[in-house]
């Protein structure tokens, strides 16, 4: 393919350091490939360098805030450059977790049961909590971060309040979610296709910022998940089915515990990693995909109107 191609990455997120190695990770492939290739940091006045640059595609290597939940896709639109994932309605309807659950809930998707918590409002903890039949152990987590950023365990009240003061300076919203044990399970979706499911055994308490991105955490990796045929197929159908509903594009990961026989939906990703300890470029050749035919893919797979 003749034509630049512009891997955007870092950005202003607090997922900027990770995105920098997907970014970095995507450009070698391409590379690679025999493509011309140019990184740039998606902060400051980045659109005018790119309008500068006049590229052919945009692989949108950005995680987190203004890289997935619409913002950029929303700028990429407007110039018109063919760009990699999803589009802007989807993308922000994925990464909002309250949004994202309530079209999932609607249709027959289990999510664990949740409510959100207003800034300043932990009084109505315990009330909220015995509305929606919720007890200790609860999550608590912002409701639009990637990569487990502020996701908290907590296990008693005490252990709430720590945490919930954490997130309060920063966040507006929190989300109080059941905590489901069992097995966590990620699938990969490529295009219109399930590419597998993987088993995830941290070391840490969960699959954390330093599980996912530390070799040090020593996660286990098990691909394909040690399930039942009948239940690999059906995380792989409920997966599918989280992409179609939000309307996704390109490649997307979502994320499930998988507790009593059943699969309870966390969350579906736009913007997967694509670092050596990334999920998707590891099921993906597990499937025969190899890193730099799924970089490849992504650049054809590319469009406006998303």
């Amino acid at each position: 393919m003749s034509g630049l191609i512009v891997v955007l990455m870092g950005g202003l997120s607090v997922e900027r350091k990770i995105s920098f190695l997907s970014g970095k990770a995507c450009s070698n492939a391409l590379k690679k490939k025999g493509y011309k290739v140019k990184e740039l940091d998606a902060k400051g006045y980045f659109v005018d360098k790119l309008k500068k640059l006049k590229p052919k595609i945009i692989l949108n290597a950005l995680h987190g805030k203004y890289g997935e939940d619409g913002f950029v896709q929303s700028i990429l639109e407007s110039l018109e450059i063919p760009y990699t994932h999803s589009g802007i309605l989807s993308s922000s309807l994925a990464m909002d977790k309250e949004l994202s659950r309530l079209i999932f809930k609607k249709n027959n998707i289990k999510v664990p049961k949740y409510f959100l918590l207003k800034k300043d409002h932990e009084k109505d903890l315990k009330r909220k909590m015995k509305n929606k039949k919720i007890k200790f152990p609860i999550v608590i987590k912002p409701i639009n971060e990637g990569s487990s950023i502020g996701v908290y365990i907590c296990r008693s009240k005490i252990q709430f309040i720590k945490n919930y003061y954490k997130l309060k300076k920063i966040y507006n919203k929190i989300l109080i979610e059941e905590y489901i044990p069992g097995k966590e399970i990620q699938v990969a979706i490529m295009g219109n296709k399930a590419l597998g499911a993987i088993e995830l055994i941290p070391k840490r308490k969960f699959y954390d910022y330093k599980a996912k991105y530390s070799s040090k955490a020593q996660t286990k990796h098990i691909m394909p998940a040690p399930l039942s045929k009948k239940k690999y197929n059906e995380a792989l159908f409920l997966a599918k089915k989280a992409h179609k509903l939000l309307g996704c594009k390109g490649i997307t990961r979502s994320d499930f515990r998988f507790f009593n026989n059943k699969f309870y939906l966390l969350e579906t990703n736009t913007q997967p990693g694509m670092t050596k300890l990334s999920l998707v470029p590891e099921i993906a050749n597990y499937c025969g995909i190899k890193f730099e035919n799924l970089v490849v893919w992504m650049i054809k797979d590319a469009g406006c109107n998303r």
